[in-house]
């Protein structure tokens, strides 16, 4: 795809989206379900159904995937998705590319090892492995578009408002 085509592509919905903006919002979704055999959950990937469980360092056997692990794919999947439209919509060729995200957890906080220990990652880094011959400043140009309309990337670096709801069945 090149930038005239997701041009076309996107036009008819950026101008529906100005005149009417609630046609903008949508509710995503994800579900899954507890596993009465295992500490798992069976998460719906709308191709596929996934088994989260624990990672090896809080108790898992590693089979199943660590929501850790998912978040920074996640992380990196947005990021990467959202690069390359960036990349196609100001004609920056880009002959390959390498995502990578990395974060550190520290597992004394998630096990109740440590109250100070902080639950979750304290830091991550993202980062770009690009082969282009365009300019440094189209390059920084670039990455400032992608933090700035990676979904994923501005969920995390925004907090946003978080409720928890239950109820019995």
């Amino acid at each position: 795809m090149d930038a005239q085509e997701l041009r076309a592509l996107q036009a008819p919905l950026k101008a529906r989206y100005k005149e009417t903006p609630e046609a903008a919002t949508i509710t995503l979704k994800a579900q899954g379900s507890i596993d009465d055999q295992n500490i798992a959950c069976k998460v719906e990937t709308g191709r596929a159904i996934v088994s989260a469980g624990l990672h090896p360092l809080s108790g898992g056997s590693g089979m199943e995937l660590c929501s850790g692990d998912m978040l920074l794919e996640s992380l990196v999947a947005c990021a990467g998705v959202t690069l390359k439209a960036v990349a196609t919509a100001l004609e920056i060729p880009l002959r390959s590319g390498v995502v990578r995200a990395e974060g550190d957890l520290d597992f004394r906080g998630t096990l109740g090892v440590d109250r100070e220990a902080p639950v979750g990652f304290r830091a991550i880094r993202l980062s770009f492995d690009l082969d282009t011959d365009a300019p440094q400043e189209k390059i920084d140009q670039l990455i400032r578009l992608t933090e700035r309309y990676c979904v994923v990337f501005q969920t995390l670096n925004n907090r946003p408002e978080l409720s928890v709801a239950t109820s019995r069945v």
